[in-house]
């Protein structure tokens, strides 16, 4: 069987072949008329690609169109593939050793990966509680020193055209739970962009991106002198009103690394989940007595 070149109209035959077939993929290589009830699709040399290896590759909703380049780009990837293995056959030294054992690691990576990730997903509590995330934060206090400033406070931008712009200074600053609600309604029917007061911390830099006061050179003497600053530029006017702020090179308040801390906490739990999965099977393995190490 000769392949000079991959026509659509061999994949669409490939397609209908592969139709009434199951969705696994079988790694199996072999000589030509080693096993004459499969189908080979392509040859390289004395390495062929047979139509059971395709099995998977096309998605069960996708087009005939589609699936036809699909299996076009594997196959031609697949000829690519061989046809470089057997140049450097021709001009290397392999040790076919060291291939087999990279490819038993490769292969156990893939599968053992796989089985982790379903034992972990299966055994891991994903609840962190406040004390757990307090205990972590003061014994790692400087893993969580500030590279930026960071505020707690109320930002809104809004277009020069808005309604009752002079009510919006008066919002700001009350505290009475009426008036606070009024800015809320403001600021979802008229604002560009806002951040209305909570235990939030955000950065400042990302706060005022789109401002005129991202310019401003020096952050931290602006925060040690500005509670409140109202700035425009052409199209828009912007209030800023800092109720706390925490600057570079301090310790970051728990609020602002709790979700860091969460993640670090869990990524740790399913480390130790790994390990004992590796060392439960090993044991059970012992156990039963299904391995022995021979002497060389």
């Amino acid at each position: 069987m000769k392949i000079h070149r991959l026509q659509t109209v061999t994949f669409c035959c490939i397609l209908g072949m592969l139709a009434s077939s199951c969705d696994l993929i079988q790694i199996k290589r072999g000589k030509k008329g080693s096993d004459e009830s499969r189908k080979p699709v392509a040859r390289v040399n004395q390495s062929f690609l047979y139509l059971d290896e395709l099995k998977g590759i096309v998605p069960k909703d996708a087009t005939a169109t589609d699936s036809a380049a699909r299996i076009s780009s594997y196959v031609t990837s697949w000829i690519r593939k061989q046809l470089l293995l057997n140049e450097a056959a021709k001009n290397i030294d392999i040790n076919e050793a060291e291939v087999e054992r990279r490819v038993e690691e490769y292969r156990y990576s893939l599968i053992g990966y796989e089985f982790q990730n379903f034992y972990i997903k299966k055994n891991l509590n994903d609840s962190v509680s406040s004390t757990e995330i307090a205990a972590y934060y003061k014994t790692h206090l400087d893993n969580f020193v500030l590279k930026q400033n960071i505020v707690q406070g109320t930002y809104i931008k809004v277009p020069k055209t808005a309604p009752r712009i002079q009510r919006i200074k008066p919002l700001v600053f009350s505290n009475k739970a009426k008036e606070m609600e009024e800015l809320k309604s403001y600021c979802l029917s008229f604002s560009a962009e806002y951040q209305l007061p909570d235990s939030t911390w955000i950065e400042l830099d990302k706060l005022v991106a789109n401002s005129p006061m991202a310019t401003i050179p020096d952050k931290i003497q602006f925060l040690r002198n500005y509670r409140y600053y109202e700035t425009n530029d052409q199209d828009f006017l912007y209030f800023l009103k800092v109720d706390a702020f925490k600057i570079v090179d301090n310790v970051s308040p728990v609020e602002f690394v709790e979700s860091e801390i969460k993640n670090i906490i869990l990524n740790k739990r399913k480390v130790e989940l790994a390990k004992k999965l590796e060392d439960e099977v090993y044991e059970n393995g012992v156990k039963r007595k299904e391995f022995e190490v021979f002497n060389p």
